[in-house]
């Protein structure tokens, strides 16, 4: 399955990085199996925007967890991972909980929403995507095939 990762950079050797805040998975490499979000994520305040595209194969040895949609779970987990939660999953896979709907969440767990108010707020989203490599095997399933500059 093609992959893809906007950054500012060419990236033929990905790295996980620990950096001043935690994602909705924490800490990894992010990438997308949507085109147009990588091509968002590479033009977000970089000087070179930049496609960087893989090849993913699947590892049924390491351990993944996948959410389908956006769920209870996914919404606990996400909340948990954004204040520093560190898991032990290889591979997280799943809706992404964009600026919008992070604020969202946020409000819901600072009791200014209900989780069902959030629900209906979050559900007007367009879908999105996201696959987080966690560690060094996770990375072993990735295989530079090329990057592409993009214009802004």
């Amino acid at each position: 399955m093609g992959i893809y990762h906007g950054s500012g950079e060419i990236i033929q050797f990905p790295e996980i990085r620990i950096g001043r805040y935690t994602k909705d998975f924490s800490w990894g490499f992010y990438c997308t199996n949507n085109i147009e979000q990588a091509e968002k994520w590479a033009k977000k305040n970089r000087k070179k925007p930049t496609l960087n595209i893989y090849e993913y194969t699947q590892n049924k040895d390491l351990k993944i967890l996948k959410f389908e949609k956006m769920t209870d779970e996914w919404l606990d987990f996400i909340a948990k991972c954004r204040g520093g939660f560190i898991h032990e999953y290889d591979i997280v896979e799943g809706p992404m909980a964009d600026d919008t709907v992070w604020n969202y969440v946020q409000d819901y767990f600072s009791g200014d929403i209900s989780r069902e108010v959030f629900w209906h707020l979050a559900k007007f989203k367009y879908p999105t995507h996201q696959i987080s490599f966690h560690t060094l095997k996770a990375l072993s399933c990735l295989k530079f095939e090329r990057s592409e500059f993009l214009n802004e």
